[in-house]
């Protein structure tokens, strides 16, 4: 019934009132009262996913003939509808709710048979020609169209926000290792003197360490290609036609392109959220890895005249509001902050996977929104970190080459030709004077200038092999 700004529903507690321009329903309305929790709702992706659900489903029900023609036709219409950016202001849950994700489901299930009923000639509020249970949910439960939108929004959202720039950066720090090959610089193990290393060297190995995280991730989404929809209230099936696991797996896959099919056990894919706890882990896997690179940089930029200075990263933005001229390591710094943040998200998703009971997880909710904001921020923060900063290194080839000249590890060098208790003690010398070590081998005469030019070469000492040897 509509009565001016309000419409009045009813629902299994009773009746209540819904905004008469809005098409979510009843629960919704609930879950809108029940939960104004922090004011955040589901990732767009996450809808996108679950529209694909609906119509997928709508589809396969109406070709095992269970579901009219008109009104899967008119479901298929709505969440193309929504899909295509219209109505999403009718999806108001707050993505704290009711446990496994109920409230969200239906809030789905409530625009789309409202606008169903739209389409078919009737009003919103009315369910008599398109009903958001018998007919918008059909062959389904939210204990499995939850954790199959997880799974696809995730896949959906490493493709859009993490492959593509985690792979750019990586490019980008081998340019930087190519460009920066000659550049011969002091290593430093327990941040004291260690043995020449190029810069080269240093940013292919930054390189190679998000090579491997993107092949671990890339490894790690395979468990998400299998869901469990069609596993129905409690991977049993209940309520589905014969077939409509494998079939609605075959729609989704030709809606969304992915690798989906159906898990060999679907129980399992409902009791069990540990695909998305392993995707998780390996982005906090990737935070770690990041994280330390983004410590790197900010100290090989610091000083200038007081840190190593050995590189200069690009300048963004004026870094303090009372010393002037100061330039800090702005990218970076941000890119720390949102390594903390996955590495907290994935400490929440692990707890909650960890919370499943026998044949359900009822924290879906929370797992979903943590690896959704974790994949979007880490990717954005990626992005940021190669186009405003690693793109733009410059290396200071004066500071590292005075520090590779001055390192007490050059005597390492030495180990070879005069013994490691002499060379010792060319080092000792060499920290107590003031003197390069080249300086006290030449003093000492320990070495001809022949024997040094080959023995301290750049490309001697930064690569396997002993000259002469």
């Amino acid at each position: 019934m509509v009565k001016g700004r309000f419409r009045t529903e009813k629902d299994s507690l009773g009746i209540k009132q819904v905004p008469s321009s809005a098409y979510y329903g009843v629960q919704t309305a609930r879950a809108v009262e029940n939960f104004p929790i922090s004011g955040r709702r589901a990732h767009p992706l996450f809808l996108k996913a679950f529209m694909y659900i609906k119509r997928a489903a709508a589809t396969v029900n109406h070709k095992k003939k269970i579901l009219p023609s008109p009104i899967a036709r008119a479901i298929t219409r709505a969440a193309d509808e929504v899909l295509a950016g219209k109505y999403a202001d009718q999806f108001p849950v707050d993505i704290y709710q009711m446990g496994a994700g109920t409230s969200f489901n239906m809030n789905c299930n409530e625009v789309l048979a409202n606008r169903a009923e739209e389409i078919l000639g009737g009003r919103k509020g009315e369910y008599r020609k398109v009903h958001s249970n018998d007919h918008v949910n059909m062959s389904q439960s939210t204990n499995d169209t939850f954790p199959t939108a997880i799974r696809i929004a995730g896949l959906m959202a490493l493709r859009e926000y993490m492959y593509p720039r985690l792979a750019n950066l990586a490019k980008s720090l081998r340019k930087k290792g190519r460009e920066f090959d000659k550049v011969l610089k002091s290593a430093r193990t327990h941040l004291q003197d260690a043995v020449p290393i190029r810069l080269g060297q240093e940013f292919h190995a930054y390189a190679g360490s998000i090579e491997k995280c993107l092949a671990n991730i890339l490894e790690a989404e395979g468990d998400l290609h299998e869901i469990g929809l069609g596993g129905s209230a409690a991977g049993t099936g209940i309520n589905t036609s014969r077939g409509f696991a494998k079939d609605v797996a075959q729609e989704l896959r030709k809606l969304t392109g992915l690798p989906l099919r159906t898990a060999p056990d679907l129980r399992q894919a409902m009791q069990s959220q540990y695909p998305v706890a392993r995707v998780m882990g390996e982005l906090r896997n990737l935070a770690v890895e990041v994280n330390r690179i983004c410590n790197d940089l900010r100290l090989l930029a610091s000083g200038p005249m007081t840190g190593f200075n050995e590189i200069r990263l690009p300048a963004v933005a004026p870094g303090s509001s009372i010393m002037p001229g100061k330039v800090n390591p702005s990218i970076p710094e941000m890119v720390n902050m949102v390594c903390y943040q996955v590495i907290g998200c994935d400490t929440t998703v692990a707890a909650a996977v960890g919370a499943g009971q026998l044949e359900l997880n009822v924290m879906m909710p929370v797992i979903m929104h943590n690896l959704m904001f974790s994949i979007q921020i880490f990717g954005n923060a990626l992005e940021q970190l190669r186009v405003k900063c690693t793109d733009g290194i410059l290396a200071n080839k004066e500071r590292c080459e005075y520090y590779a000249t001055r390192t007490l590890g050059l005597a390492t060098a030495l180990n070879r030709y005069i013994g490691y208790s002499k060379a010792a003690e060319v080092a000792k010398e060499a920290a107590r004077t003031g003197k390069t070590i080249i300086g006290v081998v030449r003093s000492k005469r320990y070495l001809s200038e022949k024997q040094l030019r080959k023995i301290l070469a750049p490309k001697t000492m930064t690569e396997p092999g002993i000259p002469g040897i």
